[in-house]
């Protein structure tokens, strides 16, 4: 079969043959229909995130959507190597599997699944967010923070708070669920007074100098606990964190991505985002891609409209 193989850590995936997977006992073989470049199908594919496959070739790509042999639509998973999502067929668990809302368009499907389930897992199952409270957004103007915003207000939301370096984008975030939004640049002088009227979680896609402003934010903000979601590091993989900034506030830190949220748990996470999504506008910019591209088009790939590579 056809499949995006990438042969050793460092290069891009390239198109070619692959041996066509077998069902077993415990997994299942998916025709697939659609599979998305991500941040997280990159960095495994590089080589460089710590759930990396160590052993080369493999087939690239996280996740997708396809058919069963008996017909019916499903997203998967596919962490498994060699079988990644980005080939003709793969081989998933049983337990990796969703099935598909018919009335949900699959390649849709494969653009969202893994940039609304960041904020979708990090609202659910880490900071397990309330009806009415206040959720502030950092880093919403790329697309899984930009969904994120519309996520949160399916979720029940009181208030949103959308942060980001392009202010065209955050306008446009006005007409999607924001309420307030705030220019990078200006947290340092805005946050004080908003902390102090009450943020209660803050779902973070860049780390850097804005994610230490909204920690010292919190602090100034007084004993209030804010719950702190650490998603994506956009803005650098690393900060001086000082020891007080824990120690004399209610800050509460924690993470949200493979490790601290379990397969099963992003498994269900994402079941929940498409039947959501089969009712709700979550639809986000992607451009289709032949697979036959992959080589050409990994590259090419733009933050703020996905890449689906179709079958």
């Amino acid at each position: 079969m056809k499949a995006a193989i990438v042969s050793a850590a460092g290069e891009l995936p390239v198109y070619g043959d692959f041996p066509e997977p077998q069902a077993d006992d415990h997994q299942v073989v998916v025709t697939v229909k659609a599979a998305a470049i991500s941040q997280l199908a990159k960095a495994r594919a590089a080589g460089s995130h710590y759930s990396s496959a160590t052993h080369y070739p493999f087939i690239t790509g996280i996740d997708g959507t396809g058919y069963l042999n008996n017909g019916d639509p499903v997203y998967f998973l596919a962490f498994n190597a060699p079988w990644g999502s980005m080939a003709e067929k793969t081989r998933v668990p049983t337990e990796a599997i969703v099935p598909l809302p018919k009335t949900l368009d699959p390649v849709l499907a494969a653009a969202l699944a893994n940039p609304g389930m960041s904020s979708w897992a990090a609202l659910t199952r880490r900071a397990r967010l309330l009806q009415g409270e206040t959720v502030l957004i950092n880093g919403a103007t790329g697309t899984s923070g930009g969904l994120a915003v519309r996520i949160a207000r399916h979720l029940g939301a009181g208030k949103i708070i959308a942060t980001g370096r392009n202010r065209a984008v955050l306008e446009q975030l006005h007409t999607q669920g924001a309420d307030i939004t705030l220019t990078l640049d200006a947290l340092p002088t805005a946050l004080p007074a908003l902390m102090a009227d009450g943020i209660d979680v803050v779902l973070d896609y860049l780390w850097g100098q804005s994610a230490l402003d909204i920690m010292q934010a919190a602090v100034a903000g007084g004993e209030k606990v804010v719950r702190f979601v650490q998603i994506g590091s956009l803005s650098g993989q690393e900060i001086s964190l000082h020891s007080k900034l824990l120690r004399s506030s209610g800050l509460t830190l924690m993470g949200s991505g493979l490790g601290s949220v379990s397969n099963s748990e992003l498994v269900a996470c994402i079941g929940e985002l498409l039947t959501a999504a089969a009712q709700s506008d979550f639809s986000i910019p992607f451009q289709m891609r032949p697979l036959s591209e992959v080589h050409s088009a990994w590259g090419e790939d733009d933050s703020r409209c996905r890449t689906v590579f179709t079958l």
